[in-house]
């Protein structure tokens, strides 16, 4: 089973800054896309960024030029750097990958979720 893990989040000043990770592990083949996304109480996850297995980006408006993602393929992790947060930026953020395995001599893939990771950013 794969399982993804994020780590970083807290609570932080208005216009300060925050490092997501989010670590895949388990029975992978190969990683495709990784994306990060943000959730408030009651309403459904929304995308923020994602990255492919390749290293092309892309970004929802609300975060272009403030928040950062990379992808080390060596330790199957996925990184969001944010800058200059604001207070609309509170919320659990999730991370998501696309994994290949070969079972009975197929490539399937499928997507996982993290457990979340809470961001709350103050004025």
């Amino acid at each position: 089973q794969v399982q993804l893990v994020e780590s970083g989040g807290g609570l932080v000043q208005a216009g300060g800054s925050l490092r997501l990770s989010c670590a895949a592990s388990g029975s992978i083949f190969s990683i495709n896309a990784m994306r990060w996304f943000r959730q408030h109480l009651g309403k459904q996850r929304d995308f923020l960024a994602g990255i492919t297995s390749g290293g092309s980006t892309n970004y929802a408006d609300s975060v272009k030029g403030r928040f950062t993602i990379s992808r080390d393929n060596a330790k199957n992790t996925v990184y969001l750097q944010m800058n200059s947060l604001k207070p609309e930026d509170t919320g659990v953020y999730y991370c998501n990958a696309a994994v290949e395995k070969v079972i009975g001599g197929g490539t399937y893939e499928s997507r996982y979720w993290g457990q979340g990771t809470q961001v709350t950013v103050t004025s």
